[in-house]
């Protein structure tokens, strides 16, 4: 019989408990399901980050000597790196998961896409992953090449991403997990809660947890939430993704491109502050602020953050709710 998903029920938030620092301990690579466990036995958020594999060099060396080392006295669980459009970063992002855990000991997510691939060649990138190291998996439908169109299954290939979370699930020894969408994947037409009965049939193939698509109306994760737990008895961590925006024009190409709204009011501040990016960043800032501390109160398991390979913003973001950086 195939092993069904490890379920955890999200511990009810106390903000002095779960602002409290978490101690150091030693760098290893842990399973995802397993970190989330453990913060949610102990009353703790587990908060996590997200890199895109650099397109240049220098953009690497400054992943490398820059930005990883701020997140290092940060009460951050773990981090995921991206595989881009059409598995167009399918080598970047093996060796950036690989020298992320070897060089900095931060356990990491490699996301997975069905996109450009055969059953046998998604094989054998898993493989690699693991011969790698990798013991985490976000497993991804994924966009077409440019990140454009329509999705056309690859022939020999996986049609579903719950197809891909149940072949990682067989194939064992990775903590898998999927994505979720608060506001209904851009591509389906039937609503957001036809979208959420796929997103059931996901954990229910197999993944461990949750990461949700940015959002900017908290309302939209709570009626995701609930409604999986009602409708369809899914009680795994479900992590909201959430993105500090750094420019007004940037954030409304992300939202065009993955069907997030922007509420009224987070729209006009963006227009009344237009190109000036710093201005934007600091409303950011005390804008996902904001968001995290009505999460964690009521009852999100905890926080991934879209840090755009920068450190700064969710850096203060953990300031600002009393994080305790640790050294």
């Amino acid at each position: 019989m195939e092993s069904g998903p490890r379920l955890v029920r999200p511990v009810a938030s106390k903000a002095l408990r779960l602002l409290a620092p978490r101690p150091i301990v030693a760098p290893m690579v842990r399973a995802i399901h397993d970190i989330h466990l453990a913060d949610a036995s102990a009353g703790a958020p587990s908060f996590s980050i997200e890199f895109f594999p650099p397109k240049t060099e220098e953009g690497e060396r400054k992943l490398f000597s820059e930005v990883l080392p701020a997140f290092a006295s940060l009460p951050v669980g773990y981090c995921s790196v991206t595989y881009g459009a059409g598995g167009s970063t399918r080598e970047s992002t093996l060796r950036i998961v690989e020298r992320i855990q070897r060089e900095h000991g931060l356990t990491t997510l490699m996301h997975l896409t069905c996109v450009n691939a055969t059953r046998g060649e998604v094989a054998d990138v898993v493989d690699e992953a693991a011969r790698r190291g990798v013991r985490n998996i976000l497993a991804l439908r994924g966009d077409p090449p440019g990140g454009t169109g329509d999705f056309v299954p690859t022939p020999g290939g996986f049609e579903y991403s719950s197809e891909l979370v149940r072949f990682l699930r067989d194939r064992g020894g990775f903590s898998v997990g999927t994505a979720g969408f608060p506001e209904g994947h851009v591509a389906q037409k039937r609503g957001r809660k036809a979208d959420w009965a796929f997103l059931a049939e996901k954990v229910r193939a197999g993944a461990d947890f949750v990461v949700t698509q940015l959002f900017f109306d908290n309302a939209d994760y709570y009626a995701m939430r609930d409604h999986l737990a009602e409708a369809h008895g899914i009680t795994c961590p479900i992590i909201p993704g959430l993105l500090p925006v750094l420019s007004g024009k940037q954030t409304r190409k992300f939202v065009e491109l993955c069907g997030a709204g922007l509420p009224p009011a987070f729209s006009a501040q963006l227009d009344r502050l237009g190109d000036d990016d710093n201005a934007v960043t600091e409303f950011g800032i005390d804008y996902c602020t904001a968001q995290v501390q009505d999460l964690l109160r009521n009852g999100a398991p905890g926080v991934h953050f879209y840090t755009l390979n920068r450190a700064k913003s969710t850096g203060r973001i953990l300031a600002n709710l009393g994080q305790a950086r640790r050294g």
